[in-house]
C-alpha cells in the first residue's frame, strides 16, 4: 500500500486557507453548482482574499451557456474571457461603475441555488466550525458533505 506523506502542520496560514477578514479568522469556500444546485467544484482561500482569484479555476473545462455569479466575480477580464468562450455572464456590474453593463436580472435570481447549497453544507458541524487545521482535510470534509448532498 502506498503511504502518502503527512502534510506539515506548521504551514503558513495562507497555505492552509486561513485568514483574517471583517468577521475574524475565516476561510472562503468557492463553489460551482449545476442547474439543480448540486456541487461541481469546491475551492478554498483565506478569508481576506478576493473571490476573483479562483474564478477561472472554477469554470475551466466546464460547458455551459450562462454563468450566474455575484458582483465580486465581475472583473472585466473574466467577463471578456467568458464571452470569448461563448458563455453569457449573468453578473451584475459594480454599483459605482461609470458604464454599467447589461445583465439578465430575471436569470440572476437563480443565484439562490448557490446560497441554498452553502446553507445545506452548514448543517454539517465539522464544516461550519472548521475543526480541521489543514486545508486539505477541510476540503475533504467539504467533499464528503457534498457527496451526501448529491445522494439525497
Amino acid at each position: 500500500m502506498l503511504a502518502l506523506p503527512e502534510p506539515q502542520k506548521n504551514g503558513r496560514q495562507a497555505e492552509q486557507a486561513l485568514g483574517r477578514s471583517r468577521g475574524g479568522f475565516s476561510t472562503k469556500i468557492h463553489v460551482t453548482v449545476d442547474g439543480l444546485g448540486n456541487p461541481l467544484r469546491l475551492q478554498l482561500t483565506a478569508g481576506q482574499r478576493h473571490d476573483i482569484i479562483k474564478a477561472h479555476d472554477l469554470v475551466v473545462a466546464l460547458d455551459f451557456d450562462y454563468l450566474i455569479a455575484d458582483r465580486s466575480y465581475g472583473a472585466q477580464d473574466f467577463v471578456d474571457e467568458l464571452t470569448a468562450n461563448g458563455t453569457e455572464p449573468v453578473i451584475p456590474p459594480r454599483q459605482n461603475a461609470k458604464e454599467p453593463r447589461e445583465y439578465d436580472a430575471w436569470r440572476y435570481r437563480e443565484r439562490h441555488l448557490i446560497e441554498c447549497f452553502i446553507g445545506k453544507i452548514k448543517h454539517f458541524r465539522r464544516v461550519f466550525s472548521r475543526f480541521d487545521k489543514l486545508a486539505r482535510r477541510y476540503l475533504g470534509c467539504l467533499h464528503l458533505a457534498s457527496t451526501l448532498i448529491w445522494l439525497r
